[in-house]
């Protein structure tokens, strides 16, 4: 593979996470040059972040799932394979234009087809406190044991909803870290609601199985388990130095030096919102799902998407998808494929999704932390609460766009990214409304923050026009 990218190239694939990786695969496979852009230093995503270069010590605590990752990697080298990690993507294109950001300057390429494989961002857990020094996101803290192999120092306290949970306080067991108490947040009522989906649990297995399997290592590691827990609070002055709750009927409170929240991941849907795609209201998953078809296909002809990015999958499903998503932009090029191959992973696909509606309803988060306290900060960048909020749905404001013009809310580094459902989720409950009646922030580009600097040094590559045939002209003989 190279860097060199040409400025036209027939498929750019953004995201390097399983479902990119997958695509770029059958890409190759199937002769067709491709860009791949991803933010990273390397290749795997969130969930296989850092596996081109674990080692053996690093890949044991991390867990076999994780080691699945190197199935994806290439093994190589490919001249048609064109790598641009680091690559900070602000701005696409229908026609197909994607600007970006690399290693300080700005740049530019066109592709024919394009694939967003975005992934997913974790949801925040807004509860009071949260923002204290010493108080980060689950997914944070699997980010540095996964890319530097960092661990936290002095008492740990994870706490939320979600897989991901039980995950990373094995990970940490295994690592020698001091886990003071896992305290999980899962509603009661969702066990009740997910017991209807069971049968697709079990016919899927395989999480079933991962999960169990996690559990039993959480109970002989012998971490404090707190479950069904409301009214948290994150204690402290100037540093995070308790975690305090209600389980079991009795209040707790738990000395840590470190406290991680999780409540789940949602869909990030900054490009494909930027790109004026139509969005669907996820009602279970709380959460905007771009709209598209099932091999990624949406409104604007040449952009497709697959894996997180379109609507939380898992890493197995998400490759499946990139894998779909691929052969079909084969297809449109007019190349020959075995016709099974797409039915193949069309079925695999379904299998492996037979699960979600089970984990979809057991995890969705509960009450408390889609309608925080008036005193609790929801949007981080600009500090405004959710009492702020409400007081602006009574003055009148009636949608998200109209809280970002009177409230600036939305308008930080962000852009939103880490706001926009909670403050959808205070605003739709303050009016009595459902939340697709007050909508989302309305996004332009650039998706990031680009230097001045970069804009000023940049200039478009010559790209040269698709020459139309001579066609000739009637002499009306």
């Amino acid at each position: 593979m190279t860097e060199q990218v040409p400025s036209s190239i027939p498929l750019a694939i953004i995201g390097a996470g399983p479902a990119g990786l997958a695509a770029v695969a059958v890409a190759r496979r199937y002769g067709i040059d491709v860009a791949l852009l991803d933010e990273q230093s390397g290749p795997g995503g969130q969930i296989y972040r850092g596996i081109g270069y674990a080692d053996a010590d690093r890949m044991a605590m991390l867990g076999a799932e994780y080691a699945d990752g190197r199935a994806l990697l290439p093994s190589a080298e490919d001249p048609g394979r064109h790598d641009l990690y680091g690559a900070t993507v602000w701005q696409i294109t229908a026609d197909g234009e994607i600007y970006y950001s690399r290693g300080g300057k700005a740049a530019a390429l066109r592709a024919e087809h394009i694939i967003l494989a975005t992934g997913a961002i974790e949801r925040p857990m807004p509860i009071p406190g949260w923002t204290l020094p010493g108080v980060m996101t689950a997914g944070a803290g699997q980010t540095m044991l996964k890319s530097s192999g960092l661990v936290p120092q002095g008492r740990l306290v994870i706490t939320g909803s979600g897989p991901l949970l039980w995950l990373l306080a094995v990970q940490y067991g295994r690592a020698g870290v001091d886990i003071a108490a896992l305290v999980e947040t899962t509603p009661r009522g969702n066990y009740h609601q997910a017991v209807f989906k069971l049968p697709g649990l079990l016919r899927e297995g395989t999480l079933l199985r991962q999960g169990r399997a996690l559990r039993r290592e959480l109970k002989r590691q012998g971490v404090p388990h707190f479950k069904q827990a409301k009214d948290l609070r994150a204690m402290g002055d100037d540093q995070v130095e308790a975690l305090r709750f209600a389980a079991n009927g009795q209040e707790h409170e738990i000395a840590c030096d470190l406290l991680l929240l999780h409540m789940g991941v949602t869909p990030n849907v900054q490009f494909t919102r930027a790109l004026d795609l139509a969005h669907d209201w996820d009602q279970v998953q709380r959460c905007w799902r771009p709209r598209c078809g099932t091999a990624g296909e949406t409104e604007i002809s040449n952009i497709r998407l697959a894996g997180d990015g379109a609507g939380i999958v898992g890493a197995g499903a998400a490759a499946l998808q990139g894998r779909l998503a691929a052969l079909a932009v084969a297809r449109e090029m007019g190349l020959q494929m075995p016709a099974k191959e797409i039915a193949e992973a069309g079925i695999e696909l379904r299998r492996r999704l037979t699960a979600r509606p089970f984990i979809d309803r057991l995890f969705a988060p509960g009450d408390e932390f889609l309608d925080p306290g008036d005193d609790t900060i929801v949007c981080r960048c600009e500090e405004i609460t959710a009492g702020r909020i409400r007081g602006l749905a009574v003055q009148g404001c009636r949608d998200a766009n109209q809280l970002k013009s009177f409230g600036r809310l939305g308008m930080g580094p962000c852009q939103g990214r880490i706001c926009g459902l909670g403050v959808a989720e205070v605003l739709a409950r303050a009016q009595g409304v459902p939340v697709p009646d007050v909508g989302y922030f309305r996004l332009r580009w650039p998706a990031k923050p680009v230097p001045l600097d970069e804009l000023a040094k940049f200039s478009e590559p010559e790209i040269e026009p698709e020459i139309e045939p001579e066609v000739e002209a009637d002499d009306g003989g």
